[in-house]
């Protein structure tokens, strides 16, 4: 196994291992959890498994069997950069994207993932039922009946920023190998995180090179390393994020390829709380501090504490958007939002 940069090894837990076998284990173990756990082995019998234990051009091979004739996205790296995908000097990307067929792409990746230092190509968080047929049915995972979102992501090399996600995740490792560094949600004020609007996909990232941090701009990392648990996950191993919990990903073969599973035990039609935190930004952050106070109390009533206190006094017939949220009310919260954005 190969060895993690030495100041977060040294400082960092290793995740808990769970011994777990069949849907019902694995549906109940990750049911409510907040703790990230790891499960060796759970996807062994996968087919792409099997096909990459025995080499790259065979995994490549299974895919294009599956593959859809649609043009794939593609993020190519820079050369020198060691497989990060971040901010250039003037922050933007260092790496640019472009599309393709599937089959020249993975060309591409099979000239260069033997030379360390090649540019790293990368298809992130490819939908597997629009961009493939029959995926899904060969690879199954124990999860009962969620509604689930999945993806694959493809990859030489590569090195991604520490970010979070909202919605619980189950990351597979089908070939290759990723280590994973994780950090609890609250950890995020020692991470150093970037922008909101300008991200490499989407999610804010830390701005910590974990290959080599820099502790004089980035103190508080110090402070991160405290609560960071690592793994590495070998073939048809299989990792539990909880939701909020801030990953780092790095693609340790030359050729690697992870599916993933995300759901939230909440329902669809409730509201994305980042949609929340970004209109907040916009409407509250700037506003006098005196102002902000009342706001934030506001915010404690109505959100946070919730309790009887908002509703007892009112007849429960007229409560509407104060008591507890359906499709309908949470519809005409939606709507109510998107009359106020338009007159802005």
């Amino acid at each position: 196994m190969a060895e993690a940069d030495p100041d977060i090894a040294v400082q960092a837990a290793p995740i808990a291992e769970r011994e777990i076998a069949g849907a019902g284990p694995l549906d109940e173990a990750v049911r409510g959890a907040r703790e990230p756990f790891v499960v060796r082995g759970l996807v062994a019998d996968w087919p792409l498994v099997r096909a990459g234990l025995n080499s790259a051009d065979d995994a490549r091979a299974y895919l294009l069997r599956k593959r859809r004739d649609v043009p794939f996205t593609v993020s190519l790296g820079e050369s020198g950069a060691g497989g990060r995908l971040f901010y250039d000097d003037s922050m933007g990307m260092n790496f640019r994207s472009g599309r393709g067929r599937l089959d020249d792409i993975f060309s591409q990746m099979a000239v260069r993932e033997n030379d360390p230092d090649c540019p790293a190509v990368y298809l992130a968080s490819i939908d597997t039922r629009q961009f493939f047929d029959g995926l899904d049915e060969d690879h199954p995972i124990p999860l009962g009946d969620r509604d689930l979102l999945k993806s694959i992501w493809i990859g030489t090399r590569t090195r991604i920023a520490a970010h979070n996600d909202f919605p619980d995740n189950l990351a597979c490792c089908a070939v290759g190998r990723r280590r994973f560094t994780l950090f609890p949600p609250e950890q995020f004020r020692n991470l150093y995180l970037g922008p909101v609007d300008n991200t490499p996909a989407g999610r804010a990232i830390s701005m910590v090179d974990f290959h080599a941090p820099d502790f004089a701009r980035f103190p508080r990392f110090r402070e991160a390393l405290q609560h960071a648990q690592i793994t590495e996950l070998e073939p048809g191993d299989a990792l539990f994020i909880p939701s909020m919990w801030w990953h780092h990903v790095e693609g340790l073969a030359p050729f690697n390829v992870l599916m993933n599973y995300w759901w939230r035990d909440t329902p669809r039609w409730l509201g994305q709380p980042q949609d929340a935190l970004n209109h907040a930004m916009l409407s509250i952050r700037d506003l006098p501090h005196e102002e902000k106070r009342i706001w934030r109390d506001l915010f404690d009533y109505y959100v946070f504490e919730n309790d009887e206190a908002v509703t007892a006094h009112i007849p429960e017939k007229a409560r509407s958007v104060l008591d507890r949220l359906t499709p309908q009310s949470a519809s005409r919260i939606r709507n109510f939002i998107l009359q106020q954005l338009g007159k802005g």
